[in-house]
């Protein structure tokens, strides 16, 4: 879906399946089970809630072009959390309850994101211009809040005494809580108003926004609305499809957490994507660690609260593989985001590491 020309047929037949889709399961009760008329249903489901996840980002992009930089892809980061927070809570506190999915999804996200998606980007604009520039005070804001948030959240766990390794007491986990939301709100306030020509290309302050009409914005500001309530919606019927195909496929459990992570994260990577082809490999950057950020800044302390007040328990440190997966990136990130410049073998080396993350899910 593109943000310019009129608005795509698929942008509001999407959402208005979804919501059917959900009358129709909750009145009928339908739902998945191991057979013809099941797989079928499943099939329904996974390309209306795809259709829907793009249509979504799609009106978060319209409306993007008319607020403008930095808060265009801030706007689009929130709409992709808020999908995220609600297909990690419903499966995490589902039939079959997973207390490492959130653990799981945010690691995968991070792999994702920083080596898959950075990666190919980088790749395919040095294909297509050899070399590419940036922001470099904005990737470096980028880098060092990520790396805090993702060493709190996922290695610091194993080593608390507290409670038993890999959960948080429930007086860590609300203080970590806290102080995950602090930094992020602090890195939004810094990305939108202290220091917003640190995240537009060359720094050269606000762009230009768009000639949209007030009555196109007000249709794309409700059917994004009505977007994300279908995907919330839809959710639950989601998680039975995912407990279900890992069980018969044998799938190890981090797989449920990557399956996530690629719903939620692929309309953005596909703009992300476009964004470098178009020689905008800032755009590119801050789509992609953008998205990391939000992952761990809101959707951590938001499933925290959940397990929290449910009384469940919320597993978040890494094995040890993860770890050295973790800390690869870190060091690759920091050589990479460090000149301002980059060329094919940067988005290489990032995609090499992508691959061994996913080998690693199913052959670890």
């Amino acid at each position: 879906m593109s943000a310019h020309g009129p608005m795509p047929k698929s942008a509001w037949i999407f959402p208005a399946l979804a919501m059917l889709l959900f009358a129709a399961a909750t009145g009928l009760g339908l739902s998945f089970t191991p057979s013809v008329g099941g797989f079928l249903f499943a099939a329904t489901l996974l390309a209306i809630l795809f259709g829907t996840v793009f249509a979504a980002v799609h009106h978060a992009e319209v409306i993007a072009e008319r607020i403008g930089e930095p808060y265009g892809t801030l706007l689009l980061t929130l709409a992709v959390t808020i999908i995220e927070v609600a297909l990690i809570a419903t499966i995490m506190l589902g039939d079959k309850p997973q207390p490492a999915l959130a653990r799981d999804t945010v690691f995968a996200v991070v792999m994702i994101v920083c080596n898959g998606l950075v990666g190919l980007c980088i790749f395919i604009g040095g294909l297509r211009y050899r070399e590419q520039d940036f922001q470099v005070s904005g990737a470096n804001l980028y880098l060092s809040v990520l790396f805090v948030l993702s060493t709190i959240t996922l290695v610091m766990p194993n080593y608390t005494l507290t409670a038993p390794g890999p959960i948080y007491s429930a007086a860590q986990l609300g203080f970590v809580d806290l102080v995950t939301l602090m930094l992020y709100g602090v890195f939004l306030y810094t990305q939108t108003i202290r220091h917003s020509d640190y995240f537009i290309k060359g720094g050269a302050g606000a762009t230009e926004t768009s000639s949209l009409s007030n009555r196109m914005l007000a249709l794309s500001i409700a059917l994004l609305l009505i977007s994300l309530l279908a995907v919330v919606l839809l959710a639950k019927k989601f998680s039975l499809v995912v407990d279900v195909v890992t069980a018969m496929i044998g799938a190890p459990p981090a797989f449920a957490g990557v399956l996530v992570a690629v719903l939620i994260l692929l309309p953005e990577g596909v703009t992300a994507i476009a964004a470098a082809r178009n020689n905008d490999l800032q755009k590119s950057i801050n789509l992609a660690l953008g998205s990391s950020l939000a992952t761990i800044g809101l959707t951590i302390p938001a499933v925290g609260l959940a397990t929290y007040a449910l009384d469940k328990e919320l597993v978040l440190g890494l094995s040890g593989q993860g770890m050295v997966l973790l800390l690869l990136t870190f060091f690759l990130s920091i050589l990479t985001f460090g000149t301002g410049r980059t060329n094919i073998l940067f988005g290489l080396v990032h995609m090499v590491v992508f691959a061994v993350f996913v080998f690693m899910v199913f052959v670890p």
